[in-house]
């Protein structure tokens, strides 16, 4: 598990990721740490990120990326939970990321939506010691599922 403040695939001009011919910024920091995870062949490797100001799933993946050099590999997004909800925001391609599940205000309601709106949201993760399956449950602050998922680990052999 990586924790991070900020999604890696964040289109913020302050990011320095959001070029279409490759990382830049701190995303070169990013590309390096993914690749080596993949050269040094850790597996099972996952994202828990939060600054978005909504909850959201992320898969990245090789194949729809700008920089091609990792393993694909989950992002949750969540948070934080006592501050105005923002609407969706663009993802850069650099690191191929694909939404899979997003809660956030929408275009109506704008961004910073007060939290007496109800839209404040967490992460949930659970192992299961038998079998080592994760289990990552997207909430809301009324701890309702809102988006759920199992990964079992791959094999290391």
């Amino acid at each position: 598990m990586i924790a991070a403040d900020t999604p890696i695939g964040n289109a913020v001009d302050v990011t320095g990721i959001e070029q279409a011919d490759g990382p830049r910024g701190r995303g070169l920091e990013i590309a390096d740490l993914l690749a080596f995870i993949k050269r040094a062949g850790v597996p099972n490797t996952l994202w828990l990120t939060a600054d978005l100001h909504y909850t959201a799933a992320h898969y990245y993946d090789p194949n729809r990326a700008v920089f091609q050099d990792f393993e694909p590999f989950w992002e949750f997004v969540s948070g934080p939970l006592h501050a105005g909800t923002w609407t969706e925001v663009a993802l850069a391609p650099t690191f191929g990321p694909h939404v899979a599940f997003h809660m956030a205000a929408n275009a109506a309601q704008g961004d910073n939506l007060a939290p007496s709106y109800g839209l404040q949201f967490f992460g949930q993760v659970m192992i299961d010691g038998a079998t080592g399956a994760l289990t990552v449950t997207l909430k809301d602050v009324e701890d309702r599922a809102l988006w759920s998922i199992t990964l079992d680990p791959a094999s290391t052999d």
